[in-house]
């Protein structure tokens, strides 16, 4: 012990021979700097390592040019005459909007106004990917019968139980409905599935994100909190991560344009809340492997989310049908939460969806509970307050209208549909079909032509299809609106591809340029502004 007092006394007499002629302050502040460049160069690391050393080397040098006098004005007037073209191809711009109240109320115009502004409504009766699910037209059959559920209960709203015990009741009863058909009969699900109604699938998405990150938080402590994603994973995650502070881990797709699963697993550590697999993705159709990542969320201890938000209403009865759909629901083991659209194959009115749990103890974590409010106290199960109750009256009405028996007719009709666009689109000279596509979402390239000039002749022609990236294509959503149409629209893109391949580039007033270019530019972050700037101006 004398011996190790004394060699500390010599060191320490040493240091301060050493030391004695520098500035105190500098011997102060040499540890501070030397731990504020230290955690610089930890953060730098953190951002090659989440966005890539490319990525942030073109960040670095494009907030460089902006810099110089003249470039960033420059690049501000391109961007502006980007907007400008994007406007005009959607007819986005503001024009001729009222901005104040009439000084004497017109109540005998209103209705003949509204049809005015309807009637200018481009064509979308069997010509739209997605977008309008339920066959006909919209004053009549299916239609007429959720309008009128809707316009029975426009007045309620769920926020006052009290009033409205027969919308609570109704929302049970679609919750409940649905559930069954995402497995809460089956024994594997635990026989707790619950859940609630919400505006779309995104607030689904939102919610189930939400929950999940506070369920891990009460769960592991986790304050920092990540989620991994599939690239082919709805853009409401990322929304969602913006909203709550949640880092994203985003992983390739395999070969076959599927979630990576030995990806995701590479992605995991202390920080990880979430997963998310799709059933299908948006962009291509195709079902991940979600009993895969099931026993990896179940190793790991982690939560794993499906986005059904197209399949839920598909998926249950295509398998009855006798289609190969791979698990995809409660049964597997693993999945904690579910987003499924009513207001897609469901046949219900916009504005209808439903996120559903595991259990009760992760479905309190969605909840908002206020005890201290002037206004007594205040608790609330998803991001609205008030709800529409007309919509929940609605969705109610037409999944009793429709039935387990109207859900396999439609199924079987749009699963027919889709497969024959497939073989259609197969068939055409330069055209591939992107996977295997295991629903009702059909994607498709060329190695021959411009797809995206392929697009611009094809809405000319009416069709308003889904432009997708990396890579370069089309989607098609099929709905009972197709299912007398679909001839039509096979002979159109083939003709379509025809013309392209005759006289190819891009056509007056056309997106091909914009898409293909957006695609092509290395600057993310200049095509995110554009978009921001688009969005700006148009709503």
């Amino acid at each position: 012990m004398e011996a190790a007092a004394q060699l500390a006394l010599r060191l320490r007499a040493a240091a301060n021979d050493r030391l004695e002629g520098h500035e105190p302050l500098l011997l102060a502040a040499a540890p501070i700097l030397t731990l504020l460049a230290a955690r610089a160069l930890h953060a730098a690391a953190g951002h090659v390592a989440d966005r890539g050393l490319r990525t942030v080397l073109i960040t670095l040098v494009m907030a460089a040019l902006k810099m110089v006098p003249g470039v960033s004005a420059y690049i501000a007037a391109q961007k502006s005459k980007v907007v400008e073209q994007l406007q005009s191809g959607s007819g986005s711009a503001k024009k001729n909007l009222r901005t104040e109240l009439p000084d004497v109320g017109v109540p005998d115009r209103v209705i003949d106004d509204l049809q005015v502004l309807k009637d200018k409504d481009v064509k979308w009766q069997g010509k739209c990917s997605g977008t309008v699910y339920i066959a006909g037209s919209e004053s009549d059959g299916h239609f007429a019968l959720i309008n009128r559920a809707y316009s029975m209960f426009s007045h309620t709203n769920p926020l006052h139980q009290d009033v409205f015990k027969s919308v609570a009741q109704l929302e049970a009863e679609v919750v409940a409905m649905t559930a069954a058909l995402l497995g809460s009969k089956e024994k594997a699900s635990g026989g707790q599935i619950c859940g609630n109604m919400t505006s779309g699938g995104t607030e689904s998405i939102l919610l189930a994100v939400k929950t999940s990150r506070d369920y891990m938080q009460s769960k592991k402590g986790i304050t920092k909190p990540e989620m991994i994603i599939a690239e082919s994973a709805h853009s409401a995650y990322d929304k969602a991560a913006q909203y709550f502070n949640i880092k994203v881990r985003r992983v390739p797709v395999n070969k076959e344009f599927l979630a990576d699963v030995k990806g995701f697993r590479r992605c995991i550590n202390g920080n990880t809340i979430m997963m998310v697999g799709s059933a299908p993705g948006f962009p291509h159709g195709l079902i991940d492997p979600i009993e895969e990542l099931g026993e990896l969320a179940s190793q790991y201890g982690i939560c794993l989310h499906v986005d059904l938000c197209l399949g839920g209403f598909v998926l249950p009865f295509a398998r009855k049908l006798g289609y190969p759909i791979p698990p995809f629901d409660f049964s597997v083991k693993g999945v904690t939460s579910i987003s499924t659209d009513v207001h897609k194959y469901g046949l219900a009115p916009k504005g209808t969806s439903t996120v559903l749990y595991r259990n009760h103890e992760i479905r309190k974590h969605q909840f908002v509970a206020v005890t201290e409010w002037t206004g007594g106290l205040y608790v609330s199960p998803t991001m609205a307050g008030s709800r529409p109750g007309g919509l929940i009256a609605g969705a109610w009405a037409s999944m009793m209208s429709v039935g387990l028996n109207g859900y396999l007719e439609s199924t079987g009709q749009i699963m027919e549909v889709s497969k024959k666009i497939q073989k259609g689109i197969d068939d055409i000279p330069g055209l591939f079909v992107i996977g295997k596509p295991d629903m009702t979402v059909v994607a498709f390239g060329s190695d021959v032509v411009d797809i995206f000039e392929v697009n611009d002749i094809m809405s000319s022609k009416g069709w308003h299809l889904n432009a997708l990236q990396r890579p370069n294509s089309l989607h098609i959503c099929v709905t009972l609106q197709h299912t007398t149409i679909y001839v039509e629209f096979l002979q159109d893109l083939k003709n379509s591809v025809d013309t392209v391949k005759a006289n190819p580039g891009p056509i007056k007033g056309g997106m091909a340029p914009i898409y293909g270019a957006a695609g092509k530019m290395p600057d993310r972050g200049t095509v995110k502004e554009l978009l921001v700037e688009f969005m700006d101006s148009s709503c």
